[in-house]
């Protein structure tokens, strides 16, 4: 099944899924509604327990735009649940972090550039939720650079945090 934030609010059979669950989100900035309405609060108001969210590199909100700069972790000002950085002291979800949630939604719009951070992120939120039985769900995002494939595969043995695996520049996914 294929769909994104706002299908899954709209949609009664996907919302009764994670009804009476503890919600994780990791988002960004575009993590946003059609009418631009931030994906954590779309969640709050479709009546979710959005018990934690993460943040990559920005942050959730986009409070951190300057490249390079880290985030602490931190509380939610506005629904006071516990915000985890993936771009400050640690790159990779903790233990502790791991346990604030049951399902995670991962809403990362990406550009489809294997040196964005994002593709990253996710590989390491995946990695951690398989090692502490968590279910995720990936919300799709349309790829706003289209779908051309371009550049040069990374080589095995070069993986980094601009470059989780062995994909090509301009990878073209969403």
């Amino acid at each position: 099944m294929n769909f994104g934030i706002d299908r899954l609010i709209a949609d009664p059979a996907l919302l009764a899924q994670l009804k009476g669950r503890r919600v994780a989100l990791l988002a960004h900035p575009a993590s946003v509604t059609a009418n631009l309405t931030h994906s954590v609060d779309a969640l709050v108001a479709a009546g979710l327990n959005v018990s934690a969210m993460f943040g990559p590199q920005h942050g959730v909100r986009g409070d951190l735009q300057d490249n390079m700069m880290e985030s602490p972790d931190f509380t939610d000002p506005t629904y006071g649940m516990p915000v985890f950085s993936l771009y400050g002291e640690v790159r990779r979800p903790t233990g502790q972090s791991m346990q604030t949630f049951d399902v995670i939604l991962i809403d990362l719009q990406d550009l489809g550039c294997r040196i964005y951070t994002y593709v990253t992120t996710l590989l390491y939120m995946l990695e951690a939720a398989a090692a502490h039985g968590k279910e995720v769900w990936v919300l799709d995002r349309p790829n706003p650079a289209g779908r051309p494939v371009e550049g040069l595969t990374l080589l095995p043995g070069w993986e980094s945090f601009v470059g989780a695996g062995p994909m090509p520049m301009r990878h073209g996914m969403t």
